[in-house]
């Protein structure tokens, strides 16, 4: 061998992918916790995207565009599911009843995305809490504007369907 292990053998990335890390890490693990609603699974699918952007890093740095390529890298891992796993939440206190009499509406309106199917959550997270266009959240998902519109459409219907009553989202009225 040149004096390289095989492991910095194998890893391309940089300094500059140092740098980046540093500069985007919080940003990118707020972006994967809305998408997920859950700080474990955000972090891990972080890390999985992380790692295959160094593996990637003299490509993705070329192209100009590395979060949006770490980006799409996390909603592709949250919506095909692979990595997905059920786990017990352990504790050392049991809780004297099962929950709130009332929970906060930020708790319901989780636990109402949670019903979403993930491409539906996705388009949702990314069009509204990271505030893309249309057609920036067809680039991250690598589909259509078409498919953007139709599934925003259809999450926010179903929203707006589990919160009879409230105004649940802004100009919620009806379609004619």
């Amino acid at each position: 061998m040149n004096g390289e292990t095989p492991i910095t053998a194998a890893w391309p990335a940089t300094e500059e992918f140092d740098d980046f890390i540093r500069a985007r890490h919080t940003a990118l693990l707020r972006f994967a916790h809305v998408l997920t609603g859950d700080p474990h699974l955000a972090a891990d699918l972080v890390q999985d995207a992380l790692e295959r952007t160094g593996l990637a890093w003299r490509r993705v740095r070329r192209q100009d565009m590395p979060e949006a390529y770490v980006r799409r890298a996390i909603v592709n891992g949250f919506v095909s599911g692979i990595r997905r796993r059920r786990r017990e939440v352990l504790t050392d206190v049991v809780p004297d009843r099962a929950g709130p009499e009332g929970d906060p509406p930020d708790d319901a309106m989780w636990r109402l995305l949670a019903t979403l199917p993930r491409q539906q959550r996705a388009v949702l997270v990314l069009r509204f809490y990271e505030d893309l266009t249309e057609v920036e959240v067809a680039e991250v998902l690598g589909c259509a504007v078409g498919t953007v519109k139709s599934n925003s459409s259809r999450a926010l219907a179903r929203l707006r369907a589990a919160l009879p009553g409230r105004v649940a989202l802004e100009g919620g009225g009806e379609h004619v």
